[in-house]
């Protein structure tokens, strides 16, 4: 499998040949979706080449089915149901027939082709000249969006001339429901053990232009009604409607004559139960449609232009003097737009709604490497995600009791609904750090926000009950230290340890800023604290305990390497030999069992190296470039998690070389397939962590108390860059070119913060000022 290589535009990715090779890979690179609905990037009339090729998948963030877990040895507390996201009735699919002949682009000859998906019109455009193998020729033009206004609705438009063919045509519209999802095979990132078909069909309706499947999964229970509804124009047709099995059609046939143009417009929609009862299923999507239609195709761009505007507003970072990086990081914020939900009920996946990866599971990702992301840009989304949190804080507290915790709640390392579905608990189960995760992003929230509302309404009870969470697991040594034992960090490559330092230091943090909001809310807020004191049964002596275990924490530091201990036993482990392992056993969990990788000193992805940043003020410059040095030695990045941390961590400590390589290979890592598995859906984390990379590594943009700061440099690749950010209700700009920085106040009455350690003060009389450095 190989890949295009796409023209440097900055606000497009264009393809100007059809290449079957790279065929599976672009259908997630040219994806569409709006949070909800994901198309891959399939053309509308399929894919006729080899099985393995292709994966003509459509998704919807958080309708899922589930399946109980097979342990050939099962344990007390495993992981008992799997959910997976699933592959939902194919409404894209318009096939074209001339004559006898279908339009298939491996067969006959294509004269011309070029695909564009646009980042400000949020429209995958395709034109082709093709001539079957009989000679007749036409040019298709196919334009396609996916709502961001509407979750529920997308839109093709697709239009054909004929070039040399008078005679019999024949569009064939399709709503296909006998689809399945991607069988996993041995690498345990991909797809689903789920074989066959997991929706039955219930019913149907069809008429003239209008066609449904009413479906329903076989364990979740979850209802689904798809619909599509179609008009041609620019010539009389007759209209035959059939239905094979679960597979409905809509043919229009006509009389083409050289030269004609027709245009078939096809409007869909999805509609789950898990979003409204199942007796409005069917009337909201009639209506949804109806109301599609009456605007037409040109207006729904519209307003996909005016959002996307808005957004990139808000969002943009321009960067010049590096087009591959600039087209790199439109390309990744367009598809975090696409793959955010937004509607509180779901959250981003780790392959967004691109494909099948992961099953569709929701990570600690969101919180550490996507939210910053949303909370700076467009912080109405994030809020969004932190509600997401409060609604699976139920399951939290189950989850919790289940993994013998009296008082708490312990979120799910692998979720859709909020059940843990970490079948090797190990690397996930184990990963308790979550918990501490999601209160950091709270924190990192309020400082931006200042958001009581929410903290009252959702945050405190989270942040309080994940906090107790750490007293139920943790326990003083002989020494008095607060040690947390027989948990997994972030690393993967190392399970199962005492005391790792993200997780203690995490938790440190965390314990202290529940026993903060504990006093705040007490003190200004009695009323309020009462209510979550009482429907969390929290005793009067917690928050001291907190504070208590938080300042006898157990961080382990090696004096004699002068670094952080990774854990307990780390640097007491054999260094995995790097120099004699081949580059075909990366990544190494697909050909070493994960108890030999155990015992080796060896890095999947940043850990410590995290921490540096994530608790950036407890560190010293020289703290961190021992650190940094030491553990760079010994990671493989095997994660697409890794690179963009340690380019932030080289960037503040100097290595501005390395900061850059790092960051370059997060940038483009899916437009270039670094990890040689886009195909199977985009890497959200690493696309937010290149967001990551401009604002917290090459700007020094870190948030302390508070209390916001810069301490910007220029990759001397780069002429400038600029980005924005939302801060305590200000939108500031912040363009940055050798030599000096300049922050411009767009929104607020005014903005304090500093820059290399200096204060700025940015007023409605003084929005701009500039500063210097080194």
């Amino acid at each position: 499998m190989q890949q295009h290589t796409y023209p440097l535009e900055a606000w497009c990715i264009r393809e100007t040949s059809f290449d079957t090779d790279s065929h599976f890979l672009d259908e997630t690179l040219f994806a569409l979706g709006n949070g909800y609905i994901g198309l891959r990037g399939t053309g509308e009339e399929g894919y006729s080449g080899p099985a393995g090729t292709s994966l003509d998948g459509t998704y919807l963030n958080g309708f899922y089915e589930s399946e109980p877990i097979q342990y050939p040895e099962a344990a007390y507390g495993l992981a008992k149901v799997n959910q997976f996201m699933l592959n939902v009735p194919n409404a894209k699919g318009v096939e074209l027939w001339l004559e006898d002949e279908r339009f298939d682009l491996l067969s006959g000859s294509v004269q011309s082709y070029e695909r564009v998906l646009d980042f400000r019109t949020g429209v995958l455009t395709r034109t082709v000249e093709w001539t079957s193998p009989q000679g007749r020729s036409v040019q298709l033009r196919s334009r396609r969006l996916v709502c961001f206004e509407n979750k529920h609705l997308f839109a093709i438009e697709f239009e054909v001339t004929s070039l040399n063919f008078n005679g019999r045509m024949r569009l064939v519209s399709a709503l296909d429901g006998a689809v399945k999802n991607q069988e996993a095979g041995d690498d345990p990132r991909v797809g689903s053990a789920v074989s066959g078909q997991s929706l039955h069909m219930v019913g149907h309706e069809q008429n003239v232009g209008f066609a449904a499947l009413v479906q329903r999964t076989h364990n979740s229970g979850f209802m689904l009604v798809s619909t599509t509804d179609t008009e041609l124009t620019g010539a009389d047709a007759t209209i035959e409607i059939a239905q094979v099995e679960q597979r409905l059609t809509q043919t229009y046939e006509l009389q083409a004559q050289t030269g004609q143009t027709v245009t078939l417009n096809k409007y869909g929609s999805y509609f789950s139960s898990r979003d409204h009862a199942e007796a409005e299923l069917m009337w909201r999507s009639k209506d949804t449609l109806a109301t599609a239609k009456a605007a037409g195709f040109d207006d729904l761009r519209l307003a996909q232009e005016q959002y996307l505007a808005d957004f990139w507003q808000q969002a943009d970072v321009q960067i010049a003097g590096d087009d591959a990086l600039q087209q790199g990081i439109h390309f990744n914020q367009f598809h975090l737009l696409q793959s955010v939900g937004r509607d509180g009920k779901t959250n981003i996946s780790a392959k967004g709604v691109t494909g099948e990866g992961y099953e569709g599971h929701y990570f600690w990702d969101t919180e550490i490497y996507i939210f910053p992301f949303f909370l700076y840009s467009k912080p109405e989304i994030a809020r969004k995600l932190l509600e997401y949190r409060y609604a699976g804080l139920p399951k939290a507290r189950e989850r919790a009791r289940q993994m013998s915790h009296a008082t708490g709640a312990l979120y799910p390392w692998r979720t859709i609904a909020g059940d843990e579905c970490s079948a090797y608990f190990p690397a996930g189960t184990a990963q308790y750090h979550i918990n501490a995760d999601i209160a950091y992003s709270i924190k990192l929230y309020m400082e931006a926000t200042n958001d009581q509302e929410y903290l009252v309404r959702h945050g405190a009870e989270i942040v309080m009950e994940t906090a107790r969470i750490w007293m139920g697991i943790g326990s003083y040594d002989r020494e008095g230290r607060f040690c947390i034992n027989q948990v997994t960090g972030p690393d993967e490559y190392t399970a199962l340890v005492n005391n790792n330092y993200y997780t203690n230091a995490m938790a440190q943090m965390h314990l202290n800023f529940a026993a903060s909001i504990a006093e705040q809310l007490q003190a200004r807020e009695p009323a309020e604290f009462a209510r979550i004191a009482a429907a969390t049964v929290l005793e009067a002596n917690e928050p001291a305990a907190w504070r208590r275990a938080a300042s006898l924490m157990n961080l382990p530091y090696d004096a004699a390497l002068q670094i952080h201990a990774q854990d307990d036993s780390f640097l007491s482990k054999k260094v995995w030999d790097f120099a004699n392992t081949p580059k075909e056993n990366y990544p190494l969990l697909l050909n070493y069992h994960p108890m030999v990788i155990y015992r080796h000193q060896v890095c999947k992805q940043a850990d410590v190296v995290l921490a540096l940043l994530l608790l950036s003020d407890q560190f010293t410059l020289e703290d961190k470039r021992r650190d940094f040095d030491y553990y760079e030695a010994v990671t493989t990045h095997d994660s697409s998690l890794s690179s963009c941390i340690f380019s932030i961590i080289a960037a503040e400590v100097g290595y501005q070389d390395k900061a850059y390589d790092y960051f370059m290979e997060t940038a483009r890592l899916d437009l270039d397939d670094t990890h040689g598995n886009t195909h199977y859906g985009v890497h959200t984390a690493a696309m937010a962590g290149t967001w990551m990379g401009v604002a917290y590594g090459f700007a020094g943009m870190r948030v302390v108390g508070g209390e916001l700061h810069f301490a910007p440099s220029v990759p001397k690749q780069w002429q400038h860059y600029t980005f924005k950010i939302h801060f305590k209700g200000a939108l500031l700009e912040v363009h940055v070119e050798p030599g000096r920085a300049d922050y411009r106040l767009l929104q607020g009455e005014a903005l304090n913060f500093t820059h290399g350690g200096e204060p700025v003060a940015l007023t409605l009389s003084q929005p701009t000022q500039s500063r210097s450095f080194a």
